[in-house]
């Protein structure tokens, strides 16, 4: 008889690697939002995935980098403590060149003891494939990995390979959440989060690093969730920015947010949103433990 096996599995790398895509792939569903922006994600995220033989609890964390604001900590913070896993899936930009982030990803990985697999994303955009084994042998000098895999996250591809290889190393025993438990985030957070991907991608510069959501209001009726939030920026300028001519970039962001937040609840969405400046945010701890979706309550 087949041993069923369940365990945590923390995926690791630097920035804009592809670990939120890879998390949304292998979850068949959106949890961890994308944008091409450093630091997207700022707080580990699970994700489970139940067949009936084992349950993946995924761990998705912020891309390692350097910490220069008390955000920045706290964020480096996370991975360090989501490091701590049955499995350690190592993701790795092969269209990138060996930089300081996969030094310190390496690093991380060698402090643990749990079995760690080196998997290369986006090897559909290699077009010589030699680069692979080049990769594969560098990685192979730096640790002793059970298992070096190209995949693409974006187009799907390995991920079939990649999960049983990484079901190999589990432990054996019982599921950890029941059969339908998706993710560990609330709802509310997954809402502010939409709202921000939204944002990442419709701005440039140094406004996406200096934006936070906070959800204000969330009542859900039967047929109806409605939600007023709160865009904070650090600067005047970046209001400016992000509200846009008349109001449109602001009434854009908005639109494009509703429809993700509707798929995500099932129901139709009525979203206001208003935005302030509150300098310097990324360094007041105050501020910092009211947008961490931990102390959410009354999802």
């Amino acid at each position: 008889m087949k041993q069923h096996r369940a365990g945590f599995v923390c995926i690791l790398g630097r920035p804009n690697a592809g670990k939120s895509t890879l998390l949304n792939a292998l979850l068949g569903r959106k949890v961890a939002i994308v944008a091409s922006r450093p630091q997207t994600t700022r707080a580990a995220i699970q994700g489970v995935v139940t067949t009936p033989d084992a349950q993946m609890v995924l761990v998705d964390t912020p891309g390692i980098h350097k910490s220069t604001t008390l955000l920045n900590k706290r964020m480096m913070d996370s991975v360090r403590a989501s490091a701590v896993a049955d499995v350690t899936v190592l993701l790795v930009d092969a269209l990138a060149p060996l930089s300081e982030e996969d030094a310190q990803a390496v690093d991380l990985v060698r402090k643990s003891s749990a079995p760690a697999i080196v998997v290369f994303n986006k090897v559909d955009g290699l077009h010589d494939k030699g680069k692979l084994l080049t990769l594969i042998a560098r990685y192979r000098a730096l640790h002793d990995f059970v298992a070096y895999m190209p995949i693409s996250a974006l187009k799907r591809e390995g991920l079939e390979a990649l999960v049983k290889e990484i079901l190999k190393h589990l432990p054996e025993g019982p599921a950890l959440y029941p059969e339908d438990y998706l993710t560990d985030q609330p709802e509310r957070f997954l809402a502010a989060e939409l709202l921000r991907e939204k944002i990442l991608r419709a701005t440039h510069q140094e406004v996406p690093h200096a934006v936070a959501v906070m959800i204000d209001q969330w009542e859900d009726t039967p047929k109806l969730v409605r939600i007023a939030a709160t865009i904070y920026v650090e600067r005047a300028g970046q209001k400016a920015i992000l509200i846009g001519a008349g109001g449109a970039l602001l009434k854009r962001i908005g639109t494009q947010a509703r429809v993700d937040i509707e798929e995500l609840t099932g129901k139709k969405v009525f979203l206001q949103t208003f935005v302030k400046v509150r300098p310097n945010w990324r360094e007041d701890p105050e501020f910092l433990a009211a947008i961490d979706w931990r102390n959410v309550v009354g999802e």
